[in-house]
């Protein structure tokens, strides 16, 4: 048998870099997708005739009244009037059914997460993604026709473009689960997660270009040149991306072997030898729930912020529309940088041992956590007065949020059950999505009338939410692969007490009971399947000697022997012969 190295493979010009490129573009227009309308709508609807049809002109709002912005705000104050600065949208859609629209995508979102997980699981990853951007990215150029044609089948469109997308997150992280060694997990999948920032920040000030410069009216331009995008995106995607090593016809060998054996009996290398999902055991997992808690809860503050920025900016900080696309835009590029930055840093600790797999998403975590729900409380106090700080506020709330994509819970799927990665994701999306429509339609109701005081409510519940995820996955996360989701099954060869003329190897689940009693010098790892056909030929009585019957274990073992899997422990009580039994145990270590 030929050694396997597990020296690593460098990124540099290799194939899950390939991928890795791919995949971040794929989620920039992932997110470009889902937030398209969130800013573009500012420029779509007329707030002037909206607020007058409501009888909102003379409602005082403390952020009007109180700011004067000559040097290019969107509004300046003249006895008591505000002004506007920049024309306003076509579409007069109040209020309530802004939070609707917003809403909508969310609503078929959450629809088809789970079924992301299993079908990616099933038939793998590229196929799933690479479909589904397609799709939406067709049902993004018709958004102008349709939306000015009936909100309600713009609503319907927009359902029907969150089920397209829904299958996105939880394929990707099925995806990884072939490709990304262990210490390469965190680097490898936040490059995904940075690619969806760059998404937040390239859509932004492109909105708000299209919007004062672009055909068809402006805001219409976005929406064409994203879906055109997609289309070529998909292209590339079918051309340079397989779901597993494998199957890549170009990979290098020695690629192949490194990723393939850091894998090994945590993941299968081929699709078709999936097992079942244990869903009863994912179900009541706590270390599942703790994900699924989190994630809910940071997923709260993220749709506050990638639906409600644009808003917030123009109705209580009174930037321009073009100014509006810009800083919101500031944000995601910090958390794009300290995504980055984190995910280096926890493989760095864990590789180097400084931290544990589970230190590290707790750690990441909690940072990714705790300091925005400080920076919300803040930022509820900052009015138009002061724009910078609020800014300064806003941007590092944000920005620290990339800590849980980089290191923390976000990574927390594949650390605990590699192979079901893409359903748990599934799963813990499914319920953190909920968000997406409750957040927009609570905050359309708290800031109705767009007062300091009523967006600090926003602020207050949106921190409370943050501070209690942060408690639940620092209680109840784990960062080991679970009983239910490993192919580690350990086979002790007990040479002591196992008949010479009737050798055979025995599994047990009970391993701290077992060494106990025996004083092991060699182990060896196999995946299931190798365990059970070893367990299989060493289950037959054997009319050879003590020292045929050490041989033939020797042989079977090392002849389909890997690096992660199943143990094969021996005990160094073979009194009848004692060197062999060395001599096995030193190549079983060596291998």
């Amino acid at each position: 048998m030929g050694e396997i190295s597990h020296a690593p493979v460098p990124l540099w010009k290799s194939a899950r870099l390939t991928l890795a490129f791919f995949a971040f573009f794929g989620f920039l227009l992932f997110y470009a997708l889902r937030v398209n309308t969130g800013f573009a709508i500012v420029c779509m609807v007329n707030h002037t005739a909206i607020r007058h049809h409501d009888g909102s002109h003379n409602k005082t709002s403390i952020s009007v009244s109180q700011c004067n912005t000559n040097d290019g705000g969107i509004t300046q104050i003249k006895n008591g009037t505000s002004i506007k600065k920049k024309l306003d949208g076509e579409l007069l859609w109040d209020k309530h059914t802004q939070g609707l629209v917003h809403g909508s995508l969310f609503w078929g979102y959450i629809m088809t997460n789970m079924a992301g997980g299993i079908l990616s699981t099933i038939f793998g990853g590229k196929r799933v993604i690479g479909l589904s951007i397609l799709s939406a990215s067709l049902l993004t150029t018709i958004v102008p026709v349709v939306a000015r044609h009936d909100v309600i089948l713009f609503m319907a469109l927009r359902f029907l473009t969150g089920m397209t997308l829904g299958f996105v997150s939880p394929a990707i992280q099925s995806l990884w689960s072939y490709w990304a060694p262990p210490l390469e997990s965190s680097k490898l999948r936040s490059i995904c997660f940075a690619g969806a920032q760059l998404g937040k920040v390239l859509t932004y000030p492109v909105a708000a270009l299209m919007c004062e410069y672009g055909l068809d009216g402006g805001w219409p331009t976005l929406f064409y040149l994203q879906g055109t995008v997609g289309v070529l995106w998909f292209i590339s995607w079918c051309f340079f991306v397989f779901d597993t090593p494998r199957q890549h016809p170009r990979i290098s060998h020695k690629e192949r072997e490194y990723i393939e054996s850091s894998l090994h009996g945590i993941m299968p290398t081929d699709l078709k030898k999936q097992d079942k999902t244990p869903w009863l055991s994912i179900l009541s997992s706590r270390r599942v729930w703790a994900i699924i808690i989190a994630h809910t809860c940071s997923n709260w503050g993220e749709y506050l912020f990638l639906t409600n920025i644009p808003t917030y900016l123009e109705e209580v900080l009174q930037f321009d529309v073009k100014a509006n696309g810009f800083l919101s835009s500031v944000p995601y590029i910090c958390v794009w940088i300290m995504i980055s930055l984190s995910s280096w840093i926890a493989d760095l600790v864990r590789r180097k041992g400084f931290l544990s797999t589970i230190q590290t998403r707790k750690i990441f975590s909690v940072v990714g956590l705790l300091p925005p729900a400080l920076f919300l409380i803040g930022l509820s106090f900052v009015g138009c007065s002061e724009p910078v700080t609020a800014v300064t506020l806003l941007t590092l709330g944000v920005a620290f949020t990339g800590n849980q994509y980089g290191g923390g819970l976000y990574m927390n799927a594949g650390d605990i059950a590699p192979k079901y990665a893409g359903v748990i994701y599934g799963l813990s999306n499914t319920c953190a999505t909920i968000p997406g429509f409750l957040a927009p339609m609570t905050i359309g109701i708290l800031t109705e009338n767009p007062t300091q005081e009523n967006w600090r409510s926003v602020f207050y519940i949106s921190s409370a939410i943050y501070v209690f995820g942060a408690i639940v996955f620092f209680a109840f996360a784990s960062g080991d692969v679970q009983p239910w989701a490993s192919n580690v099954v350990e086979i002790i060869v007990d040479c002591e007490k196992t008949d010479p003329e009737n050798m055979s190897l025995k599994p047990t689940q009970d391993t701290d009971e077992m060494e106990s009693e025996l004083c092991i010098t060699g182990e060896s790892h196999l995946n299931k399947s190798e365990s059970d056909s070893l367990l299989e030929s060493m289950s037959q009585p054997s009319s050879s000697n003590n020292e045929d019957s050490l041989i033939e274990v020797h042989d079977t073992i090392t002849s389909s022997m890997s690096i992660e899997g199943t143990k094969i422990l021996f005990s160094n009580d073979f009194k009848d012969s004692e060197d062999e039994h060395k001599a096995l145990t030193d190549g079983i270590s060596q291998a």
